[in-house]
């Protein structure tokens, strides 16, 4: 294997990101066959060479690995959690026994469900996360109200949060057999059930179907609660959220709580969007 600057080694190792990488080497927490790195210009040969961070050795895994999430409610996207909520990371546990280094790629809300990627690649990972790559994101929302014309406009043209102007989304609303295929993939989730609970039972979920409607929104960017925000913000709160897709990926039928392995061809084309 030819010789890679250190920083890199790290993000492909999964230590960190290519920038955190940079500040553990200029922090002095970094060595190389025993000698403290500190400056950035430093090659490293993974087959020859022996890299440790605070003392703990470092290789690259044999083979990156990738795996695709269909997260339930009530998980929080973390790998661990001081509070003693269920973490994303207890449902990859059979995963991480195996490929130790995985992380997710960005997160969900603890009540959002849908598709999150885990990967040991540390540089696809944040290339995907780039704010300049606009990897495309699409979810199904159950909100209040209907949407008219002209909330969907000013959906697609762009909102105006409090952090600045939205870039143009792609947005519908949601009927026939498309509305009925979002109710199915999001009713169990955690906005949902709770509106039903509130209103009781039977009627509850009358109640729901009357008040609210399906929308499909379609991102590019990825700021803090950003769909949520967008719709509050065009007067339809956001009763349940779901991830359908990431890029190119799409859950399909995947159960809930359930991950599986990306095949090569679907890497190869994230890593074409992280480039």
């Amino acid at each position: 294997m030819a010789e890679m600057r250190l920083q890199k080694f790290l993000a492909r190792a999964g230590v960190a990101s290519r920038r955190h990488a940079e500040e553990l080497i200029a922090a002095g927490r970094v060595t190389v066959n025993g000698a403290r790195v500190t400056e950035m210009g430093v090659k490293v040969d993974p087959a020859a060479d022996m890299v440790a961070v605070d003392g703990a050795p470092v290789a690259l895994p044999e083979e990156n690995a990738t795996f695709l999430l269909h997260k339930p409610a009530g998980y929080v996207t973390t790998m661990s959690d001081p509070q003693g909520r269920p973490t994303v990371a207890a449902l990859m546990a059979d995963e991480l026994l195996a490929h130790p280094g995985l992380f997710p790629v960005g997160r969900l809300d603890t009540d959002t469900t849908g598709l999150l990627l885990f990967t040991d690649d540390g540089q696809l990972g944040h290339g995907l996360l780039h704010p300049r790559r606009h990897v495309e994101k699409t979810y199904l929302a159950l909100v209040e109200g209907v949407p008219d014309a002209g909330d969907v406009r000013r959906l697609r043209e762009g909102v105006l949060l409090d952090d600045g102007l939205t870039l143009p989304a792609g947005v519908r609303v949601l009927e026939g057999a498309d509305g009925r295929r979002a109710a199915q993939l999001i009713g169990e989730g955690a906005g949902a059930s709770g509106y039903r609970q509130r209103h009781g039972g039977k009627r509850g979920r009358d109640a729901l179907a009357a008040r609210g409607s399906y929308v499909e929104v379609r991102l590019r960017e990825g700021r803090n609660r950003q769909v949520r925000r967008m719709l509050e913000a065009v007067g339809h709160p956001v009763i349940a959220l779901h991830r359908e897709a990431f890029g190119p990926l799409v859950l399909g039928d995947l159960p809930r709580g359930a991950s599986r392995p990306l095949a090569e061809e679907e890497v190869a084309r994230l890593k074409e969007l992280a480039s």
